[in-house]
């Protein structure tokens, strides 16, 4: 099918045109020709970066009336950078047809301006629900009139938080109206929103439902934990050309990586909740614009960052849901390019890489991490290709040509050849110099890892391994990957390697590399989450785990009586205390 066929006005033909639309993608080719001729509600599941904007725009654009003066179309979706991107869109597809306007109203920036454009009139507003919601509650837009409301990447607005503006939004909108619901995903809370507010919907799906896309490839390399950081480096350095967003777990970790990296020399900036809107596009449109190499950012930063010619998907982190993974992969590999996902992982996140590589439908590939030899050849043939395809400025390089040769007379050119190199690479040919074997040898799941696994593993180190105690366990609702995100968020470090854990009634035993022992007590100790004090202190001896099972020992009694945690397991991960994720708690200080 071509988009002549889909019955699209020539203005609208015109402007895809010098966009250099070609034939719709597979939810175009679905969607516009229902949408320009059927009212019928639609749900249409598709992932991220698959045209879905073009999907939408294009038959509302043609569809709409230019006599009509009140807004036309609501269009919702999670951030502001996914509003102003859907606008910039709009403008584009409509750039032949006079007078039509597409309003972007979001949160993070001045009311304001967003009301004198409402005021001064358009036929489509885009919007984040939060501030849709706000200007509807203050009588400043008014959608009564709308035919189209669409709902952009709706698993994402629920995911963060906002079903509560969608329904406020949802129950204000007519009865008279064709609603089209985009989502990557089906989770429950968009199924209720289908049958509450959609009416006899058609639903369509383009490609496998959470299936990763056919043209990424998934890599993984398998480190010590300790060692995420250095093989981030050499994927940077074996790949010099790849232009990436680099996904970190939490702002803290995204923030060391990123100033890190950026003063170790690498062409890269840090994306996350920290920075403020103006810090943050400034950001974004040095990456846009490739200024900027890779991208340090977490999966919230992210979203509604719309780049289309990423090469590369690094996973520094493994997110908790596997869905996240897809979300994340999509956006490498997009308008038929290739691209690649890689994930960085310890052993003990082999088991959830499987899961996730279930999920995908997609087998991962296991990649070596490169040694220092393999990493300097790539850079050096980069470098000579460089050399070959640079354009040579004749007019001003000729009149310094001969003074150049004659300072070479009495070399050849090999050695010529060889300073040239040596004068680029001298540095990295030091750093790699005997560069150590990264790769860990075997791959073995966490429940089957052994004690005599993890001591070879370790080289037999069990010297470098404190173990602790802590006054909580199954009581508490805690578990191995709770106590794992405990230790994560009051170390504000995700590198510390974790060794056997124990969880008992009441209390627990873990052990901790002993370069971070001290740092680690300190932090917790004291400590108060869901009204549970934590009791936390180095175990001496075996003995003195045998007398904390018992009971006695100064490990053993419980401070506050355990408060906080009637609500049980279910109530614990609700609240977000100990819980089976390993979520970050909340929590105060004494």
């Amino acid at each position: 099918m071509t988009f002549e066929e889909t019955g699209l006005k020539p203005e609208i033909l015109k402007a895809i045109a010098e966009m250099g639309f070609e034939n719709p993608t597979p939810i175009q080719e679905v969607t516009i020709s229902h949408l320009i001729t059927s009212t019928q509600d639609l749900v249409a599941l598709a992932q991220t970066g698959t045209g879905k904007t073009a999907a939408f725009g294009l038959p509302v654009i043609n569809n709409i009336s230019m006599q009509v003066k009140e807004v036309q179309s609501l269009i919702l979706c999670p951030t502001r950078e996914l509003c102003l991107q859907i606008t910039r869109d709009m403008d584009k597809y409509s750039k032949y047809i006079p007078g039509f306007k597409t309003i972007p109203v979001y949160g993070g920036a001045d009311i304001t301006k967003q009301i004198r454009e409402l005021k001064a009139g358009g036929q489509v507003v885009v919007g984040t629900p939060g501030r849709v919601h706000d200007l509807i509650r203050r009588k400043l837009l008014n959608i009564s009139a709308i035919r189209w409301l669409i709902l952009d990447e709706a698993d994402e607005m629920l995911t963060m938080g906002f079903k509560e503006e969608l329904d406020a939004i949802l129950a204000t909108t007519p009865a008279e109206k064709q609603t089209l619901l985009f989502s990557a995903t089906m989770p429950l809370g968009i199924s209720e929103i289908k049958s509450k507010y959609l009416n006899n919907a058609s639903e369509i799906s383009v490609g496998k439902r959470n299936a990763g896309a056919e043209n990424v490839e998934h890599h993984y390399y398998v480190v010590q934990a300790r060692d995420k950081y250095a093989t981030l480096k050499r994927i940077a350095d074996n790949y010099p050309d790849c232009y990436a967003i680099v996904f970190c777990r939490t702002r803290m970790e995204t923030r060391e990586v990123a100033e890190q990296f950026m003063a170790d020399g690498y062409n890269a900036d840090a994306l996350h909740g920290d920075l403020s809107q103006a810090q943050r596009d400034q950001v974004m449109a040095r990456f846009r614009s490739k200024q900027l190499q890779m991208l340090i950012a977490t999966d919230v930063a992210a979203r509604g960052l719309d780049v289309t010619e990423l090469t590369h998907v690094i996973n520094y982190s493994l997110p908790d849901d596997p869905e996240i993974y897809i979300h994340r992969s999509g956006r490498t590999g997009r308008a038929g390019k290739s691209g690649i996902s890689v994930s960085i992982v310890h052993l003990k996140e082999t088991g959830r890489l499987k899961q996730i590589e279930k999920l995908a439908r997609k087998k991962f590939e296991r990649k070596m991490v490169p040694g220092g030899d393999e990493i300097c050849e790539k850079q050096l043939f980069h470098l000579i290709d460089r050399v070959l395809n640079v354009e040579i400025n004749n007019g001003h390089i000729d009149k310094y040509v001969p003074q150049i040769l004659e300072k070479f007379e009495d070399m050849s050119k090999g050695d010529i050849v060889k300073h040239f190199v040596s004068l680029e690479f001298n540095q990295l040919l030091d750093y790699y110099k005997n560069a150590r074997d990264l790769n860990v040898k075997t791959e073995i799941q966490r429940d089957s890892f052994s004690r005599n696994d993890r001591d070879a593993e370790r080289g037999g180190d069990r010297l470098r391994f404190t173990k602790l105690f802590i006054n909580a366990g199954k009581k508490q609702n805690l578990n191995a990957s709770g106590l794992i995100g405990l230790i994560n968020e009051y170390s504000n470090r995700r590198s510390i390697e974790i060794g056997k854990i124990d969880i008992q009634r009441k209390f627990s035993f873990f052990e901790v590399d002993s370069n971070y022992e001290k740092d680690l007590v300190n932090a917790m100790n004291n400590a108060v989450i869901e009204g549970h004090v934590i009791n936390i202190g180095k175990v001496e001896s075996t003995a003195g785990q045998q007398a904390t099972s018992e009971g006695g020992g100064s490990y053993g009694r419980e401070r506050n009586g355990g408060g906080g945690y009637d609500g049980g397991r279910r109530e614990g991960r609700r609240e977000g205390g100990f819980n089976d994720r390993g979520d970050r708690p909340r929590r105060r200080r004494n």
